[in-house]
């Protein structure tokens, strides 16, 4: 069961991902997850009759809101649940579920706030799959990261991440981009708000079935990385408070009937 008593709720934003989805969930510890979302958005396969047919809560955008936007509903959705702790996990089953144990514990101990599932530290992330120029890319926007907003984290950029209640009742994320920018701005609002970040090495897969950016907007996100990092670096410093920091005391409501449709209830 989850340590103290903490409700632990796993969170998938989805999108055309029914070739494994079923694979994602059959590797998920349950007797550590209290409950599981997933928050399709609006897919135009079959992953919504798939998640139908497992023990997890089923949300459908009325209409697709984006990868930052899916999360937005993920987690406003998981606080309403109770929970203490969130975990973010793509479907694609890029990122190992088997984790969730360990990024879990090392929040609901309270020994960090945030824990990023990391695919830098350790060995063979361009032998497991990782296009060159995405890692190469990840180094050196991670590296202007660090010297801008004063942290030492091995990546900002992976997907598989780990929330306290806390943190997501105190960090702004409605603010942030529907886009994959959202992922960037998130964690800069966590290093604004003095939150205590912990990593773990997590090896990824890369397949043809797994989810992918294309070039052109890896470069869109790479521009939205340094801009975010600039912002990041000023709030820090006081010389200007952006919109994405301009309180750290936030509310979230329950996605409405309007934005989702709530398919099944575990």
């Amino acid at each position: 069961m989850p340590s103290n008593n903490q409700r632990v709720v796993v969170v998938m934003p989805a999108y055309n991902c029914e070739a494994t989805l079923l694979q994602t969930y059959q590797a998920i510890d349950r007797a550590v997850v209290d409950e599981v979302v997933l928050v399709d958005d609006a897919s135009s396969d079959r992953s919504v009759e798939i998640a139908q047919t497992l023990p997890v809560h089923v949300l459908r955008h009325r209409r697709n809101r984006g990868y930052g936007g899916n999360q937005k509903t993920c987690y406003r959705y998981a606080l309403s649940l109770g929970a203490d702790v969130v975990v973010m996990l793509h479907p694609d089953y890029q990122y190992s579920p088997k984790l969730l144990a360990a990024m879990t514990s090392m929040i609901s101990t309270g020994v960090y706030d945030c824990v990023l599932g990391s695919r830098i530290l350790g060995v063979g992330q361009i032998a497991s799959g990782m296009p060159r120029y995405k890692y190469i890319a990840n180094r050196f926007l991670t590296a202007v990261q660090n010297l801008l907003t004063h942290h030492k984290l091995s990546e900002y950029h992976t997907g598989y991440r780990a929330f306290s209640r806390r943190v997501l009742e105190t960090i702004p994320f409605e603010r942030n981009s529907d886009d994959f920018i959202f992922d960037n701005q998130m964690l800069c609002q966590v290093i604004y708000a003095g939150f205590h970040i912990g990593e773990l090495s997590c090896p990824t897969r890369y397949a043809p079935e797994s989810s992918s950016i294309s070039f052109r907007r890896s470069v869109q996100y790479g521009l939205g990385v340094l801009q975010t990092s600039v912002l990041t670096c000023g709030a820090l410093h006081g010389v200007m408070k952006p919109q994405l920091f301009a309180s750290t005391e936030a509310k979230h409501d329950p996605p409405s009937p309007q934005e989702v449709e709530i398919v099944k209830v575990a």
